[in-house]
């Protein structure tokens, strides 16, 4: 794992890119476009990625590591989405009498619409690993939200404000000095809160009349969470 400085919360640079709110962490958000022919005329069609991740080192150098990641990717009608998310923590050569801290927590939730809106290709995996680090505390934890919804799905400006919130206290979790186990709990405490809001967004989603091919499609929040 390569070998990283601490580096401080980045809660206050959050920028907006399509509804989205990119915070700290590892981001990457690519959108192709391609041509199909049809008897009506070409049709644009587009494929959509999204890769997130935390990633912790601690050592004797740096005893007490914390990252961080709190992603959203808003996409539309796509004909294939696929979505990434990971947490990787790691303590090496520390000493029982000194022992390392390693936290690494990345929140990715993305948003589809259409036809194929529930054939997301999602993964999220989270690792953490004490090498020759006895008494070392290190913990990982990857949450991950795939909503599907039969139209496209623009988050409330008060699902926003809760969502910066939430991410506002991931964040606080670098200095709260919470043991690990705590430290776990809180974090699936804040991923079900995020759940609950994106529950509510889903529910109220765009539809059309009886008429819509999609009139039976009902949106659904799928929530991925892996810790270690």
């Amino acid at each position: 794992m390569t070998h990283r400085k601490p580096r401080s919360s980045t809660v206050a640079r959050t920028a907006v890119r399509l509804g989205m709110i990119a915070t700290t962490g590892i981001a990457v958000a690519a959108t192709t476009t391609v041509a199909s022919a049809s008897t009506g005329g070409p049709r644009l069609f587009s494929s959509s990625t999204a890769v997130d991740m935390a990633s912790t080192h601690a050592d004797r150098t740096h005893v007490n590591q914390f990252d961080e990641s709190f992603q959203i990717h808003q996409f539309g009608p796509q004909v294939a989405v696929t979505a990434n998310n990971r947490a990787m923590a790691e303590s090496a050569g520390c000493s029982v009498s000194d022992p390392c801290r390693s936290i690494a927590l990345s929140y990715q939730i993305v948003t589809a619409a259409g036809r194929n809106a529930r054939l997301v290709n999602a993964s999220n995996i989270s690792r953490a690993a004490n090498d020759h680090c006895p008494g070392c505390e290190t913990f990982s934890g990857a949450y991950q939200f795939v909503v599907a919804t039969p139209r496209e799905l623009t988050l409330s400006r008060s699902a926003r404000t809760q969502l910066a919130r939430i991410h506002r206290e991931v964040a606080a979790l670098r200095t709260s000095g919470l043991p690990i186990s705590s430290v776990q709990k809180r974090a699936d405490e804040l991923a079900n809160e995020v759940k609950t809001i994106l529950d509510r967004e889903a529910a109220s989603a765009p539809r059309g009349g009886t008429a819509d091919p999609l009139d039976s499609f009902q949106p659904t929040v799928t929530m991925h969470r892996h810790v270690h």
